[in-house]
């Protein structure tokens, strides 16, 4: 199995598991059920999805840096993309809840959501039941 250790470096598990439980009725090992409800499967599928864009984990990086909101037009000043796909990524990330957008005029301005970025870990804990 292939994984990410507390250091963040990757890391390779070779350890063949202990005893598996066989069924006596059946030809596979108990399988036990899944504990996340739909609901919840849901929720952490969208923050992942908001995370599966290269450019998206840029930006998210760009206001992480920023202790104050960023307006939209100094985002675009640092990607060699429109304006309109900036927003589109953008639209994406506050859909999960990962910035907080706030109107000034008419501009738009963003920020990391730090409380949404602090459960992450543990929504990444309860999936693989760590």
């Amino acid at each position: 199995m292939t994984f990410f250790d507390e250091s963040g470096t990757l890391a390779v598990d070779t350890a063949v598991p202990a005893t598996i439980k066989r069924s006596t009725t059946g030809c596979c090992a108990e399988v036990k059920s899944a504990k996340i409800t739909e609901a919840r499967a849901k929720e952490y599928a969208c923050c992942f999805k908001g995370l599966a864009d290269p450019m998206r984990i840029r930006i998210l990086n760009l206001l992480a840096n920023n202790d104050q909101p960023v307006c939209v037009c100094e985002i675009v000043k640092h990607f060699a993309i429109q304006q309109s796909s900036i927003s589109h990524h953008l639209k994406i990330l506050r859909d999960c809840r990962f910035v907080l957008a706030e109107r000034r005029g008419t501009f738009m301005y963003y920020q990391v959501n730090r409380k949404c970025l602090s459960e992450f870990p543990h929504a990444a804990r309860m999936i693989l039941n760590v």
